[in-house]
Order: structure tokens, then C-alpha cells, then sequence
């Protein structure tokens, strides 16, 4: 097949989110198809990691996009219906070069990912279309508003009913894909869609494996994440202020690690007591080589986490609430420990923290799932098997 992703970032490094998920699937896509990528180009800094991505894409199609242009969009998106997210990617460029390659091409399948790139493909009926949502985003902003305040709350609510009513553009699709169950009953159930399936995240285990993960240490939590991201930096508020205070009470000694790129000054504030926050890291394996256990404590968000499939892959074992945890689709204990309220997530946290037994059953139990599930190898032969199924004969 020929295929072309269509990606709203450019997919290198590939260490978080967006560009890792384009990067892994269509690196193995590529070993049997032909690849395509067409990207924005917002930091010409990029450009020293063309040859990487060359080593994949047949063809690689690089559109301009300039921060300025994408903040003057945002401005005057007040203008439009469209949520705010869509419009801070508006091209003309980018709808110019999409109509010069379909001139030029004649693709099996086209993946569109994010719902910030869907106007550009909405309209192609002629071409198998796939738009790859991260997760279910009317669901993720409902639950964003919840867990804000102020003028925050206010842009969240406006934000939250533009996704609501532009989520209609997946029936204009041949298929949607969501990470997890729950995002998929969720857009069934409340919004009627049907043409929805699941590709979850993964994980590249070639670089997160442990073969004999250390279980002896007892003192180090782990988070990890893009720190400027909202539920990230709103969840480790969080646990520094609500959680980890009464773990300390039953080990002092304990200490929390925040290991994640761009931290924001109320990450940065968070340090001291017993908490450390790293910055930028790049070889994240090593850090969740020396954890003891890895915490997702998320109070807002959707879709699957890369931080707990990561931190499977490595043997560790994860507390979290339930964002983080239902979209695994598996049983509390199985990786993960399912701990919903704040007395019960420091609960289970210090029963970890005082159990080495425990720690390996848990992070063995969660190797097991990764390997069978979650491997990025196991992910993309679906994402193959997707295309396959809206193929025009």
C-alpha cells in the first residue's frame, strides 16, 4: 500500500505524544508500504532531523507554519465555530499542498492525525480516510473544566462545546480510531458515532525493557511527562500537595521525582521537601530503572498514557487514578493499581513502597501486558489491518 500520514507536529524526536505515536507506527509500516509524511514546519530547528525521518518516508512534504501565524489564528478564532485547537493549525498552505499531492498520488490510505488536521481531509471522499484521535476530546476538555477556575474555567467551557459540536466531522471519515475502550463507549454512547475503533498507544520495547528490573530500592516515586502540559503539571499540584504528605508520614525518607521536559514555574515551584524536579531527561529508561514505583495521579485527560505504558514496559509498578488506568482495559494489579481517592492512592503507594514482593508481582504482571498488547509491532499490524478493511477495491 501507499500511505501518507498527514501530522499536525513534526514527528522527530520522538519522545512524547504526538510525533512519538506518528514516528513508531509508521517507522514499522514502512518495513511492508510505501510512506508519505506531510507536515507542519513551525521550528527550522527541526530540519537537522530530516535524515531521520527520510530513513522512513518515501516522500516528505514540510509546509510552513510560523508561531506568529498560529497565534494571529487562536486571536481571531473568536471569529469562528471551530475549536480553538483546529483553527491554531489553519493552513492555506497546508490545503494547497494536500490538493497538489492528491494530483500526484494515488494513496491506499491516508491517516490524518489529530483532530486539529480533520478539515484538511474532511472533504476527500474519493480517498480511505483514517483520523487517529488521541482520545475523545469533548470528554477530555468535560473533564479539564471540572478541575479548573477562574478565566481558565471560562476559556475550558467554550473550548469544551466548540469539540462537542465539531466532533461531528469523524462520521465524514471511513474510520476513527480513539487509545482506549473508554473513549470509544464514550463517543458510541454519547455522541452517536459508530464508523469509531481503538489503536492504542504503545511502546517501543527495544528501548523501554528491563530484563531483571531492581526491586530492592524502597525510597523513589516517579512522574513522568511533558511538565507544560495541563494534566500533567495539574496532577503532580496534586500529589505534592494532597498525596505525598501522607506518605512522608509513614516514610519520611521517601522522595518524589518529577522527570519531564519544559516545566512551568508552578512545576518548578514544587521543588524542595523531599521532591526534585529534572527537566528535560533523554534517556528516560534510566529513570524508571532507579523508581520504585511510578504515580499517575491525572484528575483530567482521556486516552491511554504513555508515562504508565512506559513504566510496564519497564517492570515498574503504577499507582493511578482512574485516568490512566481505564483505557488499559485490564484489572487493578495487572501493572497498575487502580487507586481513586487520595487516602487510598497514598495507601497503596506506601504498600508498595514496603514490599519488594509486591513491587515485582505488580511490574511483572505489567511486562506481560505490554508485551501482548501494547508492543508499538502489535499496534501498527492493526493499524495495518484498519487500512486493509477501508481499501477501495
Amino acid at each position: 500500500m501507499k500511505i501518507l500520514f498527514t501530522a499536525n507536529r513534526f514527528p522527530y524526536p520522538p519522545y512524547r505524544g504526538d510525533k512519538l505515536k506518528i514516528y513508531h507506527l509508521a517507522k514499522r509500516l514502512a518495513q511492508k508500504h510505501e510512506v508519505h509524511l506531510v507536515t507542519f514546519l513551525q521550528d527550522k530547528n527541526d530540519l537537522q532531523y530530516l535524515s531521520e525521518l527520510q530513513k522512513i518516508f518515501t516522500e516528505i512534504h514540510l509546509v510552513p507554519l510560523t508561531r506568529l501565524q498560529s497565534y494571529t489564528n487562536t486571536l481571531f478564532g473568536f471569529l469562528y465555530k471551530e475549536p480553538f485547537q483546529v483553527r491554531y493549525f489553519h493552513s492555506r498552505k497546508m490545503e494547497a499542498k494536500i490538493q497538489e499531492l492528491i494530483t500526484l498520488h494515488d494513496y491506499d490510505g491516508v491517516h490524518v492525525q489529530h483532530l486539529r488536521m480533520a478539515p484538511y481531509w474532511e472533504y476527500y471522499n474519493d480517498v480511505p480516510r483514517i483520523l487517529d484521535l488521541p482520545d475523545a476530546f469533548s470528554l477530555y476538555w468535560k473533564r479539564r473544566i471540572a478541575s479548573s477556575k477562574g478565566l481558565s474555567k471560562i476559556f475550558n467551557t467554550i473550548e469544551q462545546k466548540r469539540v462537542f459540536n465539531y466532533e461531528k466531522i469523524l462520521d465524514k471519515y471511513d474510520l476513527s480510531l480513539v487509545c482506549s475502550r473508554e473513549d470509544q463507549a464514550y463517543l458510541q454512547s454519547e455522541r452517536g458515532i459508530k464508523n469509531i475503533e481503538v489503536l492504542p498507544n504503545g511502546v517501543d520495547v527495544s528501548t523501554f525493557s528491563s530484563e531483571g528490573h531492581n526491586y530492592n530500592p524502597d525510597k523513589i516515586i516517579l512522574f513522568t511527562g511533558n511538565m507544560d502540559y495541563a494534566p500533567n503539571v495539574d496532577a503532580v499540584q496534586y500529589f505534592v500537595q494532597d498525596i505525598f504528605p501522607l506518605i512522608r508520614k509513614e516514610i519520611p525518607d521517601v522522595e518524589f521525582v518529577i522527570a519531564g521536559q519544559r516545566p512551568v514555574k508552578k512545576v518548578l515551584e514544587l521543588a524542595g521537601n523531599g521532591v526534585t524536579v529534572t527537566g528535560f531527561v533523554k534517556n528516560l529508561q534510566d529513570m524508571y530503572a532507579k523508581a520504585s514505583i511510578v504515580v499517575a495521579p491525572l484528575r483530567f485527560g482521556a486516552g491511554t498514557q504513555n508515562k504508565v505504558l512506559e513504566a510496564m514496559a519497564m517492570g515498574v509498578p503504577i499507582v493511578s487514578h482512574n485516568i490512566g488506568f481505564n483505557g488499559l482495559n485490564i484489572q487493578s494489579g495487572e501493572g497498575v493499581i487502580l487507586a481513586p481517592e487520595k487516602e487510598q492512592f497514598a495507601d497503596e503507594c506506601v504498600a508498595l513502597l514496603r514490599s519488594a514482593s509486591k513491587r515485582e508481582t505488580i511490574g511483572k504482571a505489567g511486562k506481560e501486558i505490554i508485551r501482548t498488547r501494547y508492543d508499538w509491532d502489535v499496534v501498527a499490524k492493526k493499524l495495518e489491518g484498519y487500512f486493509l478493511s477501508i481499501r477501495k477495491p
